[in-house]
C-alpha cells in the first residue's frame, strides 16, 4: 500500500472495523468488488406482527453495487470526524429515487459521551458509529418494510458471537430496554452495538421508534461476498465470512410510509464494548424507592424510643 498514510485518532479504528467495511461493500467510492450487499423490500399488509416469518410479499432488492455515489470530500467534516456517503441506484426504472437516496453517516469519537440524537448509544475514545438512512424513496407497496443485510469477517471456522443485554434502564432510548451487540473473541478483540430500534423521523423519539429484528448470524462462503482490495489489505486473505440481516418496522404502528424515513445506528470498535451504567434518573428513583421506607423505619424506631423516655420520665402522684 504505497503512499498510505496512516488514519488521525478515532478514524483508524473505524478503518479497521471489519464490519464497517463489509457493510459498506462495492458502494461508497467502488472500494469492495462486484457483489454485493442488498436493500430489502417487503410487504407488510398481510403481516400479523414484527416477527413474522416469513416476511410478507418481496420485491426485488436493491443491490449497492449498481449504486452511485456521491464525492466523500464534499460531506468530510474533520470537526466532528464524520462523512456521509449518499447513493442512489443508476437505472431506476420504477422512479422510486427520484427523489431518494440512501445514506451512510459515518463518526469516528476521540472521547466517551453519547450523540444528541437517540438511541444515543454509549461511546469511547477510538469508536464509531455508522448511521443508515433511507430517505425520500418511494416505496413499493403501501405498508412497505425494509431490510438490511449485514456481512462481516470471522475469526475460524466460527462466526462471532451474538448477545443480548437487558436493562432496567431505558432514559437514552425510550421503551428500549435491549442491547444487542457482536463480540469477536473472547476477549474481545472486536465489537459491534446497536439497540433494537430504528426511527421513522429524524428527530427520534419514542413516537416514532420502530423495532428492528435480526436473523441469526450464519456463516457464507466467502466468495459469495465483494472481493475488496481494502479488506484484503488490512485482514489479508478470509476465508471465513457471516452475514445476518436485519428488518426495521413492523405491519402496525410508526413505519417507512409515515415520512418516508428511516434510520438505524450502530457502534463499531476495537477491544472491549463499553458498558452501560445505571443513569443518574434511575439511581435517584432506585434511591427514593429503597430509601424512603428505611427513613420511615428510622423515624418510627425514633417516636417509639422517645415516647418510651418520656414515660419513664413521668412520676406518679400516689
Amino acid at each position: 500500500m504505497s503512499g498510505y498514510e496512516k488514519p488521525s485518532r478515532g478514524w483508524g479504528f473505524c478503518a479497521l472495523s471489519p464490519v464497517l467495511l463489509s457493510l459498506l461493500m462495492a458502494a461508497p467510492l467502488g472500494l469492495l468488488g462486484e457483489e454485493t450487499r442488498q436493500l430489502f423490500e417487503f410487504d407488510s399488509t398481510n403481516m400479523s406482527d414484527a416477527a413474522s416469518r416469513p416476511l410478507g410479499k418481496s420485491y426485488p432488492p436493491y443491490t449497492l453495487a449498481n449504486f452511485s455515489w456521491n464525492n466523500i470530500t464534499d460531506s468530510l467534516d474533520p470537526a466532528t470526524l464524520s462523512a456521509t456517503f449518499r447513493g442512489h441506484p443508476i437505472r431506476d426504472p420504477t422512479g422510486a429515487f427520484t427523489n431518494g437516496s440512501l445514506a451512510f453517516r459515518v463518526q469516528a469519537f476521540s472521547t466517551s459521551g453519547r450523540p444528541a440524537q437517540p438511541p444515543r448509544l454509549l461511546h469511547s475514545a477510538d469508536t464509531c458509529q455508522l448511521e443508515v438512512a433511507l430517505v425520500g424513496a418511494c416505496p413499493r407497496g403501501n405498508r412497505s418494510l425494509f431490510g438490511l443485510e449485514v456481512a462481516t469477517l470471522g475469526q475460524g471456522p466460527g462466526c462471532p458471537s451474538m448477545q443480548e443485554q437487558h436493562s432496567i434502564d431505558d432514559e437514552y432510548a425510550p421503551a428500549v430496554f435491549q442491547l444487542d451487540q457482536l463480540l469477536w473473541g473472547s476477549l474481545p478483540s472486536g465489537f459491534m452495538q446497536w439497540r433494537p430500534v430504528a426511527f421513522s423521523q429524524k428527530r427520534g423519539s419514542r413516537d416514532s421508534a420502530m423495532p428492528c429484528q435480526s436473523s441469526p448470524l450464519q456463516p457464507t462462503l466467502a466468495y459469495l461476498l465483494p472481493q475488496s482490495p481494502i479488506v484484503r489489505a488490512f485482514f489479508k486473505t478470509q476465508d471465513h465470512s457471516c452475514a445476518f440481516n436485519l428488518t426495521f418496522g413492523a405491519s402496525t404502528g410508526p413505519g417507512y410510509w409515515d415520512q418516508h424515513y428511516l434510520s438505524w445506528s450502530v457502534l463499531l470498535g476495537v477491544g472491549t464494548p463499553p458498558v452501560d451504567a445505571l443513569s443518574p434518573l434511575v439511581l435517584g428513583i432506585m434511591a427514593v424507592a429503597l430509601g424512603a421506607p428505611a427513613l420511615m423505619l428510622l423515624a418510627g424506631g425514633l417516636f417509639l424510643l422517645l415516647g418510651r423516655k418520656r414515660d419513664s420520665e413521668y412520676q406518679s402522684i400516689n
